[in-house]
């Protein structure tokens, strides 16, 4: 595999953990299973009851960014 490039295959949040892009996860080809923050693939391998959790985060954090981009306007 190639070495990770930062900012294009993966970042560092604001506790500093390594978060792998939707870009690293497309390229890689598949979902592994762990719940990525940027699983393009819809957590189809994350296993219940995990996957529901990880699914309601996704698009509670959507919604909040969401409101916050209307809320600035």
């Amino acid at each position: 595999m190639n070495k990770l490039k930062e900012g294009i295959d993966f970042y560092y949040d604001e506790q500093d953990n390594v978060v792998l892009t939707a870009k690293y996860h497309l390229d890689k080809g598949y979902c592994c299973g762990h719940g990525c923050r940027h699983c393009p693939y819809d957590y189809e391998a994350v296993p219940e009851p995990r996957r529901t959790l990880v699914i309601k985060e996704r698009n509670n954090a959507q919604q909040k960014a969401s409101n916050q981009t209307t809320n600035s306007r």
